[in-house]
């Protein structure tokens, strides 16, 4: 099935079964990886906000959600390369474990820019874990992400809180770009 998202046609690529799913296996994951902390799990917003909010049905820990706003697409295809802080972190984070929750992870640039920026708050241990990664398109390696929902091709993705031109986000699917 094709849908279009503004002047754009996208085929499913992955159901909002598999995502669940795979959201139930990483909740477990994390479950048994902080039971013993109290971690706060931070959203990249936009493109975070329905994959953090499916993640969390499935976290059966005390845990602290917030959110920051980054940018590095700007409604377009490929990362503009220059990062926007939009909205910051408004709580203390210091010796916290804190787990930055990405919808996807393409070349790694700006998952590196926020964990640098996460690092000067003095947390007490920092990881990732992101919806999608595309290891073809990685240009920087993140050691802190240690959590993936699908390694997909370099291909350009809409649905489940990813966008094209800001439209797409509510999508429960996820959907690759058609050529």
């Amino acid at each position: 099935m094709i849908i279009h998202v503004a002047d754009l046609s996208f085929k499913k690529m992955i159901d909002y079964d598999a995502i669940n799913t795979r959201c139930q296996q990483i909740g477990a994951e994390l479950t048994l990886e902080y039971e013993a902390c109290n971690p706060i799990f931070i959203g990249v917003l936009n493109g975070s906000f329905m994959f953090i909010a499916e993640l969390m049905k499935y976290v059966d820990i005390p845990a602290q959600v917030a959110f920051m706003k980054l940018s590095s697409y700007a409604g377009g295809l490929e990362s503009k390369r220059v990062i926007t802080d939009e909205f910051d972190l408004s709580v203390n984070i210091e010796d916290r474990d804190v787990i930055l929750v990405e919808d996807i992870v393409d070349t790694g640039n700006t998952l590196r820019y926020l964990i640098d920026k996460i690092q000067t708050r003095k947390p007490k241990s920092v990881s990732t874990c992101t919806l999608l990664y595309k290891p073809d398109a990685v240009e920087l390696e993140i050691p802190e992400l240690k959590h993936v929902g699908f390694e997909i091709e370099n291909k350009f993705v809409v649905g489940f809180g990813l966008d094209y031109k800001e439209l797409g986000r509510n999508l429960k699917d996820i959907y690759q770009l058609v050529l």
